[in-house]
């Protein structure tokens, strides 16, 4: 039996890890929207076998990550803008609560933590990296879902963010919002520390309106 179970562990973790890479690579661009995906080529460039790579694009397949393509099998999914709405829809209810919550739990050493992540969104800023701009701006929003300490909001929003990933590479892509973004999040975590629950979900609303807004611009009709 502990042989068994070891097998399964082990052939979990690979699939796991065969999982974050080609998730990764589509939410960062080096996988473009329309690429043709194959076990066999996922595999060969892996160094694994079929099996896992199977599993992890079926599991990708399942979370609009990669998608049918006819008699081709499998390609990576191009950005969908309805369904991005539909996400953006759904944090207007998630992000202001988890921010109200985040302003009745914060403590010093939580307000430390914000505030080192918006510095390190604030130098990604200065650099003009948008991998770094996207990295920060995901860290600072898992941050305040970790504050409000609602397991369900956190494990809800990790799979949404990836797929924010993908959407923030074109937002980001318009210059004049990468400020704009930090500013917002400094005034979130300052309506945090002040644990100022009624302003810390207005800003979370007025921040999901305008990154709306954006997106609506890069993903038009």
């Amino acid at each position: 039996m502990s042989d068994k179970l070891n097998n399964i562990t082990l052939q979990k973790t690979i699939v796991e890890q065969v999982y974050n890479v080609i998730l990764d690579a589509i939410c960062d661009g080096r996988l473009e929207p329309g690429e043709r995906l194959t076990q066999d080529s996922v595999a060969k460039k892996l160094n694994v076998s079929r099996q896992p790579v199977g599993q992890a694009l079926l599991l990708l397949k399942q979370q609009r990550f990669v998608c049918e393509s006819g008699r081709r099998g499998l390609m990576v999914a191009p950005l969908d803008r309805e369904f991005l709405k539909s996400v953006y829809e759904f944090r207007m209810g998630i992000d202001p609560l988890a921010a109200g919550l985040a302003a009745a739990h914060a403590t010093p050493a939580t307000v430390q933590q914000g505030m080192r992540l918006i510095e390190r969104g604030e130098t990604a800023v200065r650099k003009g990296s948008v991998p770094e701009l996207i990295a920060a701006d995901m860290g600072f929003h898992i941050y305040i879902y970790q504050l409000a300490g609602n397991p369900i909001i956190l494990d809800a929003m990790k799979l949404y963010w990836n797929h924010l990933r993908r959407a923030m590479r074109e937002v980001l892509s318009q210059r004049k919002y990468r400020k704009t973004i930090w500013q917002e999040h400094r005034a979130m975590l300052d309506a945090i520390a002040a644990h100022d629950v009624n302003q810390a979900q207005a800003l979370a609303r007025r921040h999901l309106r305008d990154a709306t807004a954006g997106l609506q611009i890069v993903l038009p009709d």
